[in-house]
């Protein structure tokens, strides 16, 4: 009798080993990719009627608001609703033509980070709806003008000739 209860307890002190180790094996997969580093948005250049311009990872062109102030947003409700703030869940990465040493990030009122590039907050359009369009370019919106942004971070000025700006918002 004293045999069959060794048996039984080793057999059950066998399966609770293997039940642990498929749990732990099951574990570190979730647990080695929460731990895997977020991916930033990413900030390239591309070029476009406008020139050489900054662009977002979906191609679209990226803005600098003229009444933005030692590099934080003056754009929030309605006027983020019309030039989505670039949003970083993680740090910024630059893609081909942009400078990373350019990107960094500040914090927006509502607590995300926004990027930014050469100190300047950026922003897309939403009347941008495919790569290569800078229909906000020179627009008066907000208070102040937005600019399609440059590889070396100043505004892009727009040619007289260029009717690339038109869509007002």
């Amino acid at each position: 009798m004293m045999l069959t209860t060794i048996h039984r307890s080793r057999r059950a002190l066998i399966a609770s080993a293997a039940v642990l180790g498929a749990l732990a094996s099951a574990a570190v997969p979730a647990a080695v990719s929460q731990a895997a580093p977020a991916k930033g948005p990413v900030v390239s250049t591309a070029t476009t009627s406008l020139g050489r311009i900054l662009v977002d990872a979906r191609g679209h062109t990226l803005y600098l608001f003229g009444k933005d102030t030692k590099g934080k947003s003056a754009c929030s409700g309605a006027c983020a609703a019309a030039w989505p703030p670039l949003i970083a869940t993680a740090k910024p990465r630059a893609g081909a033509g942009a400078e990373a040493s350019r990107l960094g990030t500040t914090r927006r009122a509502d607590g995300r980070l926004q990027v930014t590039y050469n100190r300047h907050p950026v922003y897309t359009f939403v009347k941008d709806t495919q790569k290569g369009q800078t229909n906000g370019e020179g627009l008066n919106a907000f208070g102040a003008t937005w600019d399609a942004l440059s590889p070396a971070g100043a505004k892009v000025v727009k040619h007289a000739a260029n009717g690339s700006g038109t869509g007002g918002y």
